[in-house]
């Protein structure tokens, strides 16, 4: 299915092995990896279409479905549950009615959703006339050609801080930075520090080493600052560049994952920087424009924009988020058996054929 800006398989957990290095084995034969192609698998050698939701009913009384996502490394053996997927969220609801996972609505069906590589929840709503589900409508959104129907998410409030390190400005390998956390664990970084504009194309950016060193830097020292450890092997945090805007938004943005540059922005990414333009002190300060009304905020990323409302609150020493929610879309574009590239023999063991 495709999840927002984002493209995945989605399974029911029940049909994959319940050990998980089984599991993640099996899926790095399916999509393809390692192999910067992922020629001989389903993945379309970027992050972004390298992914995979594990959906399954849930036996907690507060939600509907349990979403386990899977990051699956395009050219290498690393499977990761170290974070969210806001975009392929979209798809979650849908994907659990068509499975039988929930029952559909007469018109509209809100799906609950425990999303367990963080515990966080989420509730989606979207049309099911007839108690069928119809991704079919006339939302559009930035880098996604076509229409479709839309998918609505609102997240509640987290338990967990907005700011991970308690302090709105953290000064991390030389560079000030504002670490925050509304879904996804995001290094706000104004691009101008970095001596780039944060208009450049993703392809630029990648093309850049010293860019490059310079955001390895920022985004192990900040991992640790905010209690994530040793970030080396994981896609988080995210450093996201900001600078003013340029259409029409609160901000520009640039995202790495971890070095690739996104061409749009993750729907939990974008919730933790809409938040954090609103932090007091933070590094936003003088780049962003925000709303007069305090309401929706519009990020701008290299293929157009994702709008977030969220509000937040601050009593003088911190800011808390109250609701975040966003509309996506999402479309099944294939339902069937896939065939997994075939696991590796043994060492010893020789083709029948040879003997």
């Amino acid at each position: 299915m495709r999840g927002g800006t984002s493209k995945g398989a989605y399974f029911l957990a029940g049909d994959l092995p319940a050990d998980p290095a089984a599991r993640d084995r099996l899926l790095l034969r399916i999509m393809g990896s390692p192999d910067p192609r992922q020629i001989d698998g389903l993945g379309g050698g970027h992050p972004l279409t390298s992914k995979v939701a594990v959906v399954s009913a849930s036996d907690d009384p507060d939600a509907d479905v349990d979403y386990l996502f899977l990051q699956v490394a395009v050219d290498a053996s690393e499977v990761t549950d170290r974070q969210n997927c806001g975009n392929l969220l979209a798809g979650v609801g849908p994907f659990a009615v068509d499975r039988g996972l929930v029952p559909a609505g007469d018109r509209r069906t809100s799906v609950r959703i425990r999303m367990l590589n963080t515990g966080e929840r989420a509730v989606a709503a979207f049309p099911t006339p007839g108690g069928r589900v119809d991704l079919t409508g006339d939302t559009a959104i930035s880098g996604v050609p076509g229409t479709a129907a839309a998918v609505v998410i609102e997240f509640p409030q987290a338990d967990s801080p907005l700011l991970p390190t308690g302090n709105a400005r953290d000064t991390v390998a030389g560079t000030e930075v504002t670490c925050v956390d509304n879904g996804m664990p995001v290094v706000l970084v104004p691009a101008a520090a970095l001596d780039v504009t944060g208009y450049e194309s993703p392809g630029d950016l990648e093309a850049d080493p010293e860019l490059a060193a310079r955001l390895a830097e920022i985004r192990s020292a900040a991992g640790r600052l905010m209690g994530l450890g040793d970030v080396a092997g994981t896609t988080v945090p995210k450093p996201t560049l900001v600078a003013p805007p340029r259409d029409g938004g609160a901000v520009t943005t640039r995202t790495f994952i971890p070095v690739r540059c996104h061409t749009a922005i993750g729907v939990l990414g974008a919730a933790s920087v809409a938040a954090g333009l609103r932090v007091p002190g933070g590094v936003a300060e003088g780049i962003a424009e925000l709303p007069d009304d305090g309401g929706r905020i519009r990020v701008e990323h290299p293929t157009g924009f994702l709008d977030i409302d969220v509000d937040t609150e601050s009593d003088g020493t911190a800011v808390t988020v109250r609701r975040t929610a966003v509309v996506r879309t999402a479309r099944t574009i294939f339902d069937g058996t896939v065939f997994p590239r075939p696991a590796p023999r043994p060492r010893g063991t020789r083709d029948s054929a040879a003997r």
